[in-house]
């Protein structure tokens, strides 16, 4: 059965971007983004990958992305910014998203248990923290790239009612620009 993998950047104090949806805060190498290029090539966005020299790589470990307005609406003039992956967008406010999205009004667990019974790749969660924190239940891995820095306010990582869930770590690589990634699996 695929897994609903939540893949995502925090800062030590728990936020995946600023107030304002910043991610420009995090710090990283060439040898950091190279890693990523190479085990992730999937969760770079389409528009970028040719810049970091992914444009054909294969999708490993994602076929499906999921995400919320907030995310999709980062930057507006990339209106398809997944093109390479199946995506969905989970908004009841967005009036429209491009053709090639699927738009998710309501029930977004109900989507999740239905794509864990397709065929294909994990799905990559890729944000935001309030969708994270309606789709916890279903949250099978977490890939925490954690930040040696402190953003002080923003957007939490998980923004939902109190659930504590546990989860156990797997792995986990270690960079020179201080960042560490972590795998957890549910328990």
């Amino acid at each position: 059965m695929r897994k609903l993998v939540y893949y995502i950047a925090v800062s030590l104090d728990g936020y995946i971007a600023g107030p304002g949806g910043e991610y420009d805060f995090y710090p990283g190498d060439d040898a950091y983004a190279a890693w990523m290029g190479q085990r992730f090539p999937e969760t770079i966005p389409t528009h970028i990958r040719a810049m970091l020299g992914v444009q054909d790589a294969p999708n490993k470990t994602f076929d499906t992305v999921l995400m919320g307005r907030g995310t999709y609406e980062i930057d507006t003039a990339v209106t398809n910014p997944y093109a390479h992956l199946k995506q969905y967008v989970v908004s009841s406010t967005l009036e429209q998203a491009d053709p090639a999205i699927t738009l998710v009004r309501s029930d977004p667990i109900g989507l999740v248990r239905e794509l864990k019974q397709q065929d294909g790749l994990d799905i990559y969660l890729c944000g935001g923290g309030k969708l994270a924190g309606e789709l916890l239940p279903e949250i099978d891995q977490l890939i925490i790239k954690s930040y040696p820095v402190i953003a002080g306010a923003g957007i939490p990582m998980i923004d939902g009612d109190f659930q504590p869930t546990g989860f156990t770590p797997a792995e986990r690589e270690s960079f020179d620009c201080g960042v560490f990634v972590t795998w957890y699996s549910r328990k």
